[in-house]
Parts: C-alpha cells; structure tokens; sequence
C-alpha cells in the first residue's frame, strides 16, 4: 500500500500539485488520469522518487519514503518494478540481456539462476523464443511485454506503469492491460497506472485518480464512474457523442440489474 499525504509540487513559481491525498491499495490497478498538464506525471514521478515534493509525505507501508535516508530509499527502490512510456529497453541489447540487467545490477545470483529467472518471466508474459533477438526485431506490443517482464524480474512490491498502451493499437492494449491486471493479483503488489486510455479506464480501473489542473478532482473505480456527475470528469472521459451515448448505455443497464435485483429480493421477503 501506497499514501500520499498533501502532496505539493511547484517549479519556479508554477504549482503543478496542489494539496493532493490518496491511497494506493495492495492487489488493486490504481489508475492516474487526466488531460496533458494535469500534473499526472509530475505526481507519479514524485510518489517513485524521481521529483522531491515542496511538501506532504509519501508512505510505502507506512513507512515514510519523504524523510528516508539515500540508503533506505535504494533498498526501496529494488522492490518497484517500472515499466515505462516507450519501454525504455537498451536498442543494443538481446531481450535476454534487457531483462537480466536488474538482476546483473541488484543480486548476486549465478548466471544459470539469471538465466531461469529471465525465462520465467519471459513465460509469464507469454513470450518464447524472443531471448535472442533485439528490440528493433520484435513488435510494440512484444516490447511493452518484455517491459513488463523486466519490471516483475526482481520480485517488486511495488509496481509502476507510464502509459502501457502508448502506441498500440486496441486490441494489443487489451492483451497489455488484461496481463498487468493478471500480474497485479498474482503477486499482489500495489500498481499504479499513468494512462490516457480510456478502455484501460474501464477494463482494470479497481481505484481511479482523477487530475485536474494540479488537484485530486475526483476519486472511485470504474464502476462508479458511469454514475459520476462530475462535469469536469465526464468531459474527459466522455468527450465524444459515441462515449456519451456508451455511458448513458452503462447507466440503463446499471439501473436495471439494481431493479432486478430489488425485485428479487422482495419475492423472496
């Protein structure tokens, strides 16, 4: 579990975020949202550690990541896995190689128990026989999978994701957010997503950080979405006619359920 508390985060004289409180739980996808200059990245960067807040204070397990000593903060560090926008993998390295690098930097194990470990996870992304290869001979969505292998290779706690679906088409971001969501729940670390997507919105979304103009403008899953009346939301969310109409399509199959399950309930009382 993450917890910010009263996060504040300005450059110069700019405030980008402004008194933001949340918390991430433990086996759930949370999702940061909102349109370019939100302050979405900006608040994930400092929950990771990559910007220091003006003020407020970020807890991993209740322990506070804010006041931490550089030693303390480096063994944290080992257990976030991080995948990032374009996958950030080395052009001049094997996928092999790409995945094995955490473990090269951060254990002592022997070059067999690499070598299993990177298979396992290559496994657990579904990938096989790509060990070999480099970067420029696979697919954007291969690479998002071997991003994410390398993330989950030490084991994190903690799982970060920066736009998992930038630059893949539908149905391969399906695939993308179906596996983070599997990963999540298998080994029960607290994920926290930056999208824009808004199918990942309604397909993984346990938990929902709405950003708007550097505040939390609201909070809740992808159920309770549909029923939102925030303004400033449903214009994000709902921009077009066809997402409008799609929400209004939720709702009356929503009010349904609940009335049929009202109904129910009164023929058995």
């Amino acid at each position: 579990m993450i917890e910010i508390k009263n996060i504040k985060k300005q450059f110069d004289e700019k405030v980008v975020i402004d008194g933001v409180s949340a918390r991430f739980d433990t086996g759930k996808c949370n999702l940061i949202i909102g349109a370019s200059g939100s302050g979405k990245t900006v608040l994930m960067k400092c929950i990771v550690g990559l910007f220091e807040p003006n003020e407020g204070e970020i807890l991993y397990n209740g322990e506070s990541f804010t006041n931490m000593n550089e030693s303390a903060r480096k063994e944290l560090r080992q257990r976030i896995g991080m995948l990032f926008q374009g996958s950030a993998l080395f052009d001049s390295m094997t996928v092999e190689q790409n995945i094995m690098f955490p473990l090269d930097m951060f254990t002592r194990m022997t070059t067999r128990e690499k070598l299993d470990r990177v298979n396992e996870v290559l496994d657990r992304v579904n990938l096989k026989e790509v060990n070999r290869k480099f970067p420029a001979e696979i697919s954007g969505g291969m690479k998002k999978r071997v991003g994410i292998a390398r993330a989950i290779v030490l084991n994190p706690k903690y799982l970060f994701c920066d736009e998992p679906n930038s630059g893949l088409d539908p149905k391969t971001s399906l695939v993308i957010d179906q596996l983070i969501k599997e990963i999540t729940l298998e080994y029960n670390m607290t994920t926290i997503v930056n999208t824009h997507d808004m199918n990942s919105v309604m397909e993984i979304g346990d938990h929902i950080l709405f950003m708007h103009r550097g505040i939390k403008e609201w909070e809740g899953s992808n159920q309770d979405i549909i029923f939102s009346k925030n303004e400033e939301l449903n214009a994000f969310i709902f921009a077009s006619d066809f997402l409008k109409d799609a929400k209004d399509m939720r709702m009356l199959e929503a009010k349904g359920k609940i009335d049929d399950d009202r109904n129910m309930d009164e023929m058995l009382t």
